[in-house]
C-alpha cells in the first residue's frame, strides 16, 4: 500500500475508535481534496506536501477532537496555499469546517507595512476566531507543533524566527489552554534552535545520568505505591525528570548548575476522587519531609486554564528534593490536554454548548484590552499576558481574582470594574490600609475604597499597575476625560521629537502627504494622534519613527511612478507633431517655435529633444545640433559636448541657434548631483527638502563612498532655471551637504 494512503487509513481508524458513526466517506473526501489541491507541492524535506496536513490531523486526532476538527486539519492550508476558496470548502464540507480553516489561515495575501503589523493582524484574527470557536487555536497549535518537529529542514534564520514566535506566542497559549503536554514539546523544540549549545549541554548531561535518574525515580515510585497500597488507596504513580526547557529556565534564571536545581524530579499520584487527593497528601507529608512554603492547592483554587492539582515539594531520605502532584483522573486529562479534554463535540453537542463563559473569558478580555494598541504594543503585551505568573486574591465576598505576579490594589480594582478603579481612593488588604503600590500575595483579601467625588486615576498609576488590563483602562479614562489636555501635551511632545530628527511639521501636513501619514500611524486626524500621545496610548518617538519611514516610502513611490510614466530612459523627448524620424533636408521654413518651447532658427515644426548629458531648462543659454534622423538635440552652451573647441569641422553646419519660448510646457526634466558627508537620514532629508520645494522627483539614488562621504543623484522636473536655483539652495542648506551641481556632459 502507498505509504501516504497507509497513514490516512491509520488516521481514519484512530478517529473511528472514539467517534461512533463516523462518516468515513466525508473524511476520505477531505483527504483526497487536500491531496489534489496540494498536488505538485513539496515540503522542504522533499516529501509531498500532503504529509503535513496528514501529520496535523494525526495530532488533532490524538487530542480526541471531533471529525470537523480533523477534516479542518486536513484542509487547513488549502485556502492559503492553493486555489481553493472559502465558498468551495463550505459547499463540499460545510460552513463549520470552512470557518475553522479560515480561522487558521494566515493573512498572507495582505500587504503589511511592518512585520509587527502582520503578526498583530494574524494573531488578532486568530483570537477573534478562537473566541467564537476554540477549535481554531487547537488546530493551529497542532499545525505549529508539526512545523517545529520538522524545523531542521529550514534555514537557520527561519528556524530562529519560528522558534522565537513559538516560544513567545504559541507555547504560552497552549499553557493558557491547559495543554501542558503540547506546551512542553513546543518549548523543548524551540529551545533546540534558540540556544542549541545550552540545549545540547542539558540533554547530554541528562543522558549521562539517565541510569541514576531511573534508579531514583523507580525507588521513590515503589515507596509511594507501597504506602498507598497499605492505606487502601487505588492509584497510579509515576515519576519523570522535568523537561529540558523547564530545567534550562531555572538554570538561566537562577544561574545554577544541573546539580543545584531544587526540584529536578516530579512524581504524579492519580486517584479516583477529590477526598483521596487530600488523603494522599497526608501520606506523602508523613513519608517525606515537606519544604515550607512549597505547597499549593490548585484543587480548591483552580488556575484560569482549568488546571487542578495538589502540589507539594518534599525531601526524601537521600536528601534529594522532588515535587509531588496529586490529582484525579479527570484532572489529569485536563492537565495534559487542557480544553481538548473537555471537548463536547464528540458527544454531538452544539458549538454554543462548548465550555463556559468563564473558561474562555481571558480570550475576550485579551481582545478587549488590545483594541486601541499599535502592532508592536499588541504583540509585546500579548507576550506579557501569556507568560505572567499569577497570584490569586479574594474579594470581601470570597470571589477569586487571578492577577499577574506583582499586582497592586490598582490592578485588583480595575479587574472588578472600570468604574471601581476610576473611583478608587484607597485600599485595604486583610483589613489594613495599604499604599497603591503594595504588592498583593496569594490568599490576600482585598477591599477597594471608592468615592463618588474621586477625580479619577493619576498618570502615576500607569507606572504602578502591572496588568495590561488596568493600564489600558486608565489610558481609556484619560483618553475620554482629558482630551484637550492630552492634545496639548501630545502635540508638544510630537513637535519636539520632529525637531529632534530634523523633520518639519509643515512637510508632513502637506495635503498630498498627510493622508498617507495618518494611515501609517493608524489615526484619523492629527488631533487623535496628539491625544493618544498625551494619554499614553502611543509615544512621540514611535509615531515619528513611522512617519520617517512613510516619508521615505512616499519619495521612492513618487520616483517609481515618474520613471514608469517616462517614454524613454535615455532622454526626455518632446514630439511637436509626429514621432516619426525627420529628414534633415525637410527641416526648412520660417522661424516657428515648437511645442517643446524651443525656437530653432531657420526651421519649423521639427522634432526637438533635450540632451540627457546636460538636461537644459528654460533660462539656460542653449545651442542646437541637427542629428541624423532624430531632429534637433538641445544642449546647454556650457555642456562639454557642445564646446566649440571640440566640434568637428565637417559638422559645423549642423550646429544651429535655438532659443526659449515661455509658457510652452509646464515642466522640464533635469538632473542634480549632491556631495555630502555620509550619515543616517541623509536620503530622507534630501527627499524632505524636495517635497518642501514641491517639485516632481523622477529618480532619487544615493551611494556611500569609502572616504566617509556620499553621492546623491536626483532627477527632477522644474519649470525654469529660477525654480531650479531655489531647489539647489534648499538642498545646500541640508546638514552635511557641501556641493550641489547640475549634471554635465561626459
Amino acid at each position: 500500500m502507498d505509504p501516504i494512503l497507509e497513514r490516512y487509513q491509520a488516521l481514519e481508524d484512530k478517529v473511528s475508535a472514539y467517534t461512533p458513526g463516523l462518516d468515513t466517506q466525508r473524511l476520505y473526501r477531505a483527504f483526497t481534496y487536500a491531496d489534489a489541491e496540494h498536488k505538485g507541492q513539496l515540503r522542504k524535506d522533499g516529501t509531498p506536501y500532503i504529509t503535513h496536513p496528514l501529520a496535523v490531523a494525526e495530532i488533532v486526532a490524538d487530542l480526541g477532537l471531533d471529525a470537523d476538527s480533523v477534516i479542518a486539519a486536513l484542509l487547513h492550508d488549502t485556502i492559503e496555499d492553493t486555489n481553493a476558496t472559502h465558498e468551495e470548502v463550505a459547499k463540499q464540507f460545510g460552513e463549520t469546517v470552512a470557518a475553522l480553516v479560515e480561522g487558521v489561515t494566515k493573512l498572507s495575501r495582505v500587504q503589511y507595512t511592518s512585520k509587527e503589523e502582520e503578526q498583530m493582524e494574524n494573531l488578532r484574527k486568530m483570537f477573534m476566531a478562537m473566541a467564537q470557536d476554540i477549535r481554531v487555536i487547537l488546530i493551529k497549535i497542532c499545525d505549529r507543533l508539526h512545523n517545529m518537529r520538522t524545523m531542521e529542514y529550514q534555514s537557520p534564520a527561519k528556524q530562529r524566527e519560528k522558534s522565537l514566535e513559538t516560544m513567545e506566542i504559541y507555547a504560552p497559549i497552549a499553557h493558557r489552554l491547559g495543554m501542558q503536554k503540547l506546551k512542553w514539546e513546543l518549548e523543548d523544540l524551540s529551545l533546540r534552535y534558540l540556544d542549541p549549545v545550552g540545549y545540547k549541554e542539558i540533554e547530554d548531561e541528562l543522558a549521562a545520568r539517565s541510569s541514576a535518574h531511573e534508579e531514583f525515580l523507580a525507588a521513590v515510585q515503589q515507596r509511594i505505591t507501597q504506602r498507598m497500597w497499605e492505606e487502601g488507596i487505588r492509584c497510579k504513580v509515576y515519576g519523570r525528570v522535568k523537561h529540558t526547557y523547564s530545567i534550562y529556565r531555572k538554570m538561566f534564571a537562577q544561574n545554577k548548575t544541573l546539580d543545584e536545581i531544587f526540584d529536578l524530579y516530579a512524581f504524579r499520584v492519580i486517584v479516583d476522587d477529590i477526598p483521596e487527593c487530600y488523603n494522599v497528601l497526608g501520606c506523602i507529608h508523613d513519608m517525606f519531609k515537606p519544604v515550607l512554603g512549597r505547597f499549593k492547592d490548585y484543587i480548591g483554587t483552580p488556575k484560569p486554564n482549568m488546571y487542578q492539582s495538589l502540589h507539594t515539594t518534599v525531601i526524601g531520605r537521600e536528601g534529594v528534593p522532588f515535587e509531588v502532584q496529586i490529582r484525579t483522573w479527570a484532572m489529569h486529562q485536563t492537565a495534559e490536554y487542557g480544553v481538548a479534554a473537555h471537548w463536547k463535540y464528540k458527544q454531538g453537542l452544539a458549538n454554543k454548548q462548548l465550555g463556559t463563559e468563564h473558561d474562555f473569558e481571558w480570550v475576550r478580555k485579551l481582545l478587549e484590552s488590545q483594541q486601541d494598541t499599535d502592532p508592536d504594543e499588541f504583540v509585546r503585551t500579548l507576550k506579557v499576558d501569556m507568560f505572567a505568573d499569577e497570584v490569586f486574591v479574594f474579594t470581601p465576598n470570597g470571589d477569586v481574582k487571578s492577577l499577574p505576579a506583582g499586582a497592586t490594589p490598582i490592578d485588583f480594582a480595575y479587574s472588578v470594574h472600570s468604574a471601581v478603579g476610576n473611583r478608587m481612593v484607597g485600599a485595604k488588604v486583610n483589613g489594613r490600609m495599604v499604599p497603591y503600590d503594595h504588592h498583593l500575595s496569594n490568599g490576600d483579601i482585598v477591599e477597594v475604597l471608592t468615592s463618588k467625588t474621586a477625580k479619577g486615576p493619576s498618570r502615576d498609576w500607569l507606572k504602578i499597575a502591572k496588568s495590561n488590563e488596568a493600564r489600558n483602562k486608565i489610558r481609556q479614562w484619560f483618553k475620554k476625560e482629558k482630551r484637550e489636555e492630552n492634545i496639548a501635551t501630545g502635540r508638544a511632545a510630537f513637535e519636539s521629537e520632529l525637531k529632534h530628527v530634523g523633520l518639519k511639521l509643515e512637510a508632513i501636513t502637506a495635503p498630498e502627504v498627510l493622508p498617507s501619514i495618518l494611515r501609517k500611524v493608524r489615526f484619523g486626524t492629527l488631533d487623535e494622534l496628539y491625544a493618544s500621545i498625551g494619554y499614553g496610548g502611543t509615544t512621540a518617538v514611535k509615531a515619528v519613527a513611522r512617519i520617517r519611514d512613510e516619508m521615505l516610502r512616499l519619495g521612492r513611490l513618487q520616483a517609481e511612478k515618474a520613471a514608469a510614466a517616462s517614454k524613454t530612459t535615455a532622454e526626455s523627448v518632446i514630439v511637436p507633431g509626429t514621432a516619426a524620424p525627420v529628414d534633415v533636408s525637410q527641416l526648412k521654413g520660417s522661424n516657428k517655435h515648437t511645442d517643446s518651447g524651443i525656437i530653432v532658427e531657420g526651421l519649423g515644426n521639427c522634432l526637438v529633444k533635450f540632451a540627457k548629458c546636460c538636461t537644459p531648462v528654460p533660462g539656460d543659454p542653449v545651442v542646437g545640433f541637427i542629428t541624423r534622423g532624430y531632429g534637433v538635440s538641445v544642449h546647454r552652451q556650457d555642456c562639454p559636448n557642445a564646446d566649440p573647441g571640440k566640434r568637428k569641422p565637417e559638422e559645423a553646419a549642423r550646429w544651429v541657434k535655438v532659443s526659449w519660448v515661455e509658457g510652452s510646457l509646464p515642466s522640464y526634466q533635469t538632473s542634480l548631483e549632491l556631495s555630502a558627508k555620509d550619515r543616517d537620514g541623509l536620503t530622507l532629508d534630501v527627499a524632505m527638502a524636495l517635497s518642501t520645494a514641491k517639485v516632481k522627483v523622477s529618480a532619487l539614488s544615493a551611494r556611500s563612498m569609502p572616504d566617509g562621504y556620499a553621492s546623491v543623484s536626483v532627477v527632477l522636473e522644474v519649470k525654469d532655471r529660477e525654480e531650479l536655483s531655489s531647489v539647489i539652495n534648499k538642498l545646500n542648506n541640508i546638514q552635511g551637504v557641501y556641493q550641489v551641481v547640475r549634471a554635465s556632459g561626459k
